[in-house]
């Protein structure tokens, strides 16, 4: 899963741990030291998405970001851009063709990773399609959170060869999570009714 999310690492012997100079450790519940000062994180993480992954081991390594914030940024169209962030680092960038597969993907996220606030901005460029989204996530999502619809204008850059594996939906999705909009809070329906 390592060499999946592209990390560099180093394969070590149980008894190594205490005195190895890494960031983190990803170990067995068997294995794990009685002293160690390293953040660790247990074999039971490679059963979950690879962006919760990702996620959860910057929420270890925490890199001195002040704000526990998750954002995620969705650029609505045919092909769907997806942004997600993490204690202000990108966790994630995708596109997507399926509304119903997108917002099970934001929903796994959203449930896995904890954070002070959990916002999600969709750009206005199709608001057919983004309300469709929060429709689905106020329905599927059984916590709050925070939606900003966010101006989308230049957000579309112009990239050689059209758009090429969905480069242009994800950059859209990258810029619209870090733009501000009008910010109100989803209760989920089992609160409101």
């Amino acid at each position: 899963m390592l060499k999946v999310l592209d990390l560099p690492f180093d394969s070590i012997l149980p008894e190594e741990i205490p005195k190895y100079k890494g960031n983190l450790i990803l170990t067995t519940q068997k294995e794990y030291p009685t002293k160690c000062e390293k953040p660790i994180l247990y074999e039971d993480v490679f059963d979950k998405h690879y962006t919760v992954i990702r996620g959860l081991m910057v929420q270890k390594l925490n890199l001195d970001y002040d704000e526990e914030d998750l954002i995620i940024g969705i650029d609505p169209g045919q092909r769907i851009g997806l942004s997600v962030f993490y204690f202000g680092k990108e966790i994630e960038s995708s596109f997507h063709s399926s509304i119903e597969e997108l917002v099970f993907h934001i929903i796994g996220i959203l449930g896995n990773l904890r954070a002070k606030r959990k916002i999600v901005k969709i750009g206005n460029g199709n608001m057919s399609i983004a309300k469709k989204i929060e429709k689905m996530l106020n329905l599927k999502f059984c916590s709050s959170f925070d939606l900003e619809y966010v101006d989308e204008s230049k957000t579309s850059l112009k990239i050689k060869n059209f758009n090429q594996r969905g480069k242009r939906d994800m950059l859209s999705a990258k810029f619209i999570s870090q733009r501000e909009g009008y910010r109100y809070s989803i209760l989920p329906l089992s609160l409101t009714g």
